[in-house]
């Protein structure tokens, strides 16, 4: 058995023998999950640096 747990604490157990095609669903399912906060990390990231840019920007006109 392994137990994966997720940023939210929500708990998935997984057993690796042998491996089914619910097993596969699950870790299908975290991979999606983690993709999408990798996602949204970035874009949050992004926004930030254009901020930063907008603030240098603008104190170098002043």
């Amino acid at each position: 058995m392994v137990e994966i747990v997720t940023t939210t604490g929500d708990r998935d157990v997984v057993d690796p023998d042998p491996f089914t095609s619910e097993s596969a669903q699950i870790l299908i399912r975290e991979i999606m999950g983690c993709n999408l906060e990798l996602e949204n990390l970035n874009k949050n990231i992004n926004d930030v640096i254009q901020k930063y840019k907008n603030i240098i920007d603008v104190l170098g006109r002043v």
